[in-house]
């Protein structure tokens, strides 16, 4: 084994990476299932399409139109469009469960994906040791600190829930539902795009080429078979003092 820095390869990673994806996926939609369902979010969804289709029947337009139907409407249809939704609008058990409909879909995603994250990238790689998560396994990877000690908990706290979890999904994620609720203006695009060039410039501009996570918990996915990965500081310390020394002893006179 290298004591030397064994970064992994890039297609390595990419197929680790898409692994751990898949499989946090499945875990996040499960874990959001049994949210909603305990939380009812099946109740006041029904509740809110109720309201759609008593004022979309009384008006005798479709609430729930596609843009290229709502772009075809004649100045009449439009107009009882309008009054549908200003009726809507102000039917307080109707606004009640948009309410509860927002609120609880950022609740379910919130928890389910950190609920993932929780499994999948915390406490399987605890587990599984050197920041393995199950892809990391599968293609003979691992994580460490860029100066060769093994990951800590903290820094593994860091790198899955402040980079991953908090940054890099649920910041996008929640910009992208305010965009499609229509809450959000022209910040939301460019925090993405901000979001996009720091993880670019982080990607290209790192010896390591690493993301944001790494570059947070300062750490480094490695090819876990060669990499000689301390369990300490002072391990470090001592065996390059050792290697120097021998290193020196081999020097002729």
């Amino acid at each position: 084994m290298n004591s030397d820095l064994q970064r992994a390869s890039m297609w390595k990673r990419i197929s680790a990476f898409l692994f751990d994806f898949i499989m946090l996926g499945i875990v996040a939609v499960l874990c959001a299932w049994l949210l909603s369902s305990l939380l009812g979010y099946d109740r006041w969804q029904r509740q809110l399409s109720d309201g759609y289709a008593r004022y979309g029947e009384q008006y005798g337009v479709n609430l729930r139109m596609s843009l290229s139907e709502y772009e075809a409407l004649t100045e009449e249809e439009n107009a009882r469009l309008e009054e549908a939704f200003d009726a809507l609008s102000k039917d307080p058990e109707a606004v009640h469960a948009y309410q509860m409909v927002i609120q609880l879909t950022i609740l379910t995603l919130t928890f389910a994906i950190l609920l993932a994250y929780a499994v999948m990238e915390f406490i399987i790689p605890l587990r599984l040791g050197h920041g393995r998560t199950l892809g990391k396994r599968i293609f003979g990877l691992a994580v460490m600190q860029t100066d060769g000690v093994k990951i800590t908990a903290v820094g593994m706290f860091i790198r899955t829930f402040l980079g991953k979890y908090a940054i890099e999904t649920m910041i996008p994620v929640l910009i992208i539902l305010m965009l499609y609720w229509g809450s959000i203006g022209i910040v939301g695009p460019i925090v993405l795009l901000l979001i996009l060039i720091v993880q670019a410039a982080v990607l290209i501009g790192t010896r390591t080429n690493s993301l944001i996570h790494d570059l947070l918990a300062n750490t480094v996915a490695v090819d876990y078979a060669s990499q000689m990965i301390f369990d300490s500081r002072e391990d470090m310390i001592a065996y390059k003092e050792r290697m120097h020394a021998e290193a020196a002893q081999r020097q002729p006179y």
